[in-house]
């Protein structure tokens, strides 16, 4: 779906999701620079290709503009950027510091906007214009318990995707992937060994968690010409979502959703 030859930047993207979304546009043709803090032990790779890696602090203005250059003096253009990075520690609200309230709201809200706005400013001024991708999570949209300011701010993303989509049409289409439960190579620090981790999936409508390639996927259609247009949405991606609580704890006698029916017509 991506054109081969696309030029692609991944925030955060030599490890878990952001791998994901890497190996994604790398099978559809695309040349995929990603970024981090340090770099990855191995190369993030795909159908015999590697991604670039620059490294970058993605809340540094500074840090984030040489890497817009750096892309720019490899490729001379920036055809999508994916707003991967982000993330946060588990944390009470009521026992979180204030500091640490805010350095999570600036690496999941403020961050993302700092490289879409360095992004914007060279694909307004490309005749194919350019595609922004930002990766979002079902936190925003429910109950975020032990990470309050990760989902808030995971709701402004997806309120900035679409006041960004109308400020910076026609020429950049902004759109947002809401992300449910991802299996990643850190999924145990979530949900404990395999058996958790099997015992949470089993939890979604479709069975299993998400793997990265999943997302990665909805990033490439996103940002592809199928995806023309497309903009100002959010693509939610979560399996079906999470059974409500509530059926779990009643006791009538009625067949688990999914289970198949007979319809009995009323005389």
């Amino acid at each position: 779906m991506a054109s081969a030859g696309q030029v692609v930047l991944v925030t955060g993207g030599v490890r878990g999701v952001g791998a994901g979304i890497c190996r994604a546009f790398l099978a559809a043709g695309a040349t995929v620079v990603a970024c981090a803090r340090r770099a990855p032990d191995e190369p993030v790779r795909a159908g015999g290709r590697e991604i670039e890696f620059v490294e970058c602090d993605v809340r540094d203005p500074e840090r984030v503009q040489a890497m817009i250059d750096e892309v720019l003096a490899r490729h001379g253009r920036l055809d999508v950027l994916v707003n991967n990075a982000g993330g946060a520690p588990f944390a009470l609200a009521a026992e979180a510091s204030p500091r640490l309230h805010s350095k999570i709201v600036e690496l999941n809200l403020l961050a993302p906007l700092l490289v879409a706005q360095a992004a914007n400013a060279v694909m307004q001024q490309q005749e194919s214009g350019g595609a922004i991708v930002n990766i979002s999570s079902v936190s925003g949209s429910r109950p975020s318990p032990g990470t309050a300011a990760y989902g808030a701010a995971k709701a402004g993303i997806d309120s900035l995707s679409t006041s960004l989509a109308v400020e910076w049409a026609p020429k950049v289409r902004v759109n947002a992937v809401v992300v449910g439960l991802v299996q990643t190579e850190l999924a145990h620090l979530h949900y404990g060994d395999d058996d958790g981790v099997a015992a949470v999936g089993a939890t979604v409508p479709l069975g299993r968690m998400a793997v990265p390639e999943d997302i990665g996927n909805c990033a490439v259609f996103l940002a592809s010409p199928q995806a023309a247009y497309v903009s100002g949405s959010t693509l939610t991606v979560h399996g079906g979502g999470e059974r409500p609580a509530f059926l779990a704890a009643a006791n009538a006698d009625v067949p688990a959703v999914g289970t198949p029916t007979t319809a009995t017509r009323q005389p």
